[in-house]
């Protein structure tokens, strides 16, 4: 009874009124789809076999993230509550599809008004912020549910393992891992490849990367990325090590610049 009770008004929450979709969601591309199955990396599958993806999140991983496996059957559990047996309207844009053929959109339960399945996931602490390269719908809305739900500890904001890190504080430990990452740009690097320094030794403090290829999508935002020296700045992405750790970075919309909280000087 009291987790039913819970449930209903969990999706009170996170439910707008009946065929209202948010403004930034793309176009319709899958109306009435029945769910029939969740599998293990959150792609829901519909009765007529057709497999939709979650674009923009992240869940938990169990031993990948290096964490304990039942936050991720914490965010099954409730995939499987918002999604299974329901109907979902899909919204998606070019590129539709991934490399499996599975599409890949922002996804909306269709009873009881359109519960936003990435939203709802968020807000509960059971999802990180991710985006692909090549879509990047809904920055605003999914980084705000993201922010409220660790503003709250909800969920995996209350377990070390997903703890932001400081810039000072990613270590070796965190290899291959997605991590995000806070910190004060002590400089910037830009020339093919741009390179923002958290720390004085570039060879061995937390950098991240900005790869040739990427820089366009940065020019074409009308941003230097020169212009992140002495902001104080969130990123996110898989930790690697090249001398030092270090995140590659393919979009503006993967830093979030952060209100500088020194005190002001008289």
């Amino acid at each position: 009874m009291g987790r039913s009770v819970f449930l209903c008004a969990f999706m009170a929450l996170v439910a707008s009124p009946a065929g209202a979709l948010p403004a930034c969601a793309p176009p319709v591309e899958i109306s009435d789809l029945a769910i029939t199955r969740i599998e293990q990396n959150g792609v829901l599958v519909a009765t007529d076999g057709r497999a939709v993806k979650m674009e923009g999140i992240r869940l938990p991983a169990g031993a990948q993230d290096r964490a304990p496996q039942s936050w991720s059957d914490a965010a099954l559990s409730a995939l499987h509550d918002l999604a299974y047996g329901h109907l979902v309207t899909v919204t998606a844009k070019p590129p539709k599809q991934d490399r499996y053929d599975r599409v890949r959109g922002q996804i909306f339960a269709t009873e009881d008004g359109e519960v936003w399945l990435q939203l709802a996931l968020l807000r509960k602490g059971l999802a990180r912020v991710s985006f692909s390269p090549d879509r990047r719908e809904c920055v605003k809305e999914l980084y705000a549910a993201e922010a409220d739900a660790r503003a709250r500890r909800a969920g995996i904001w209350a377990a070390p393992a997903y703890a932001v890190r400081q810039s000072a504080n990613v270590s070796a430990g965190d290899l291959g891992t997605f991590q995000i990452v806070e910190g004060k740009v002590v400089n910037a690097s830009v020339k093919s490849r741009a390179y923002l320094n958290f720390g004085a030794d570039w060879k061995r403090d937390f950098t991240a990367t900005i790869a040739p290829e990427d820089m366009k999508t940065f020019r074409a935002a009308n941003i230097d990325p020169a212009r992140y020296a002495g902001k104080t700045i969130r990123v996110r992405g898989i930790v690697e090590w090249h001398g030092g750790p270090e995140i590659e970075i393919a979009s503006p919309d993967d830093i979030e610049v952060l209100p500088d909280l020194r005190p002001a000087q008289r």
